[in-house]
């Protein structure tokens, strides 16, 4: 089990740190809601972790073929809704260095869909997932 403790800094900031290994995640509310947007903020967070989650779990589930997806990018936008104020939709174009045979294409695709993180997200957010080989 994963322990983290997240302090806010004032300013609308706010410091995650992770317990066992001491990185520290910074973020600062957005531009649109009355923060600076300097880094990350809290709703940048949660899609950057699906985005996060869907590279691992893609490179986890074609590891065993001795396929690498080193080099994939994921590009990630986000929209906000109001009343309340909430994530309407996450897009994640997934972008691959290199093309890869039907069956890993099934793999590679099926594995965005099942990260824990997709999993976890309310079926309320939009999660559209697009695959450029």
């Amino acid at each position: 089990m994963n322990t983290y403790e997240v302090k806010y800094q004032g300013d609308l900031r706010t410091t995650a740190t992770h317990l066992d290994s001491g990185t520290i995640i910074k973020t600062d509310a957005p531009k649109d809601n009355h923060g600076l947007g300097e880094t990350f903020s809290p709703t940048d967070m949660l899609c950057s972790a699906l985005a996060s989650c869907i590279l691992t779990i893609m490179a986890i589930a074609v590891e065993k073929n001795n396929i690498d997806i080193k080099g994939t990018l994921a590009k990630v936008k986000k929209t906000m809704g109001n009343n309340p104020r909430r994530i309407t939709k996450i897009q994640v174009d997934i972008i691959f260095p290199k093309d890869y045979d039907s069956k890993t294409k099934t793999i590679l695709e099926r594995a965005a869909f099942n990260c824990p993180v997709h999993h976890s997200i309310s079926e309320n957010i939009d999660k559209s997932i697009s695959f450029l080989y």
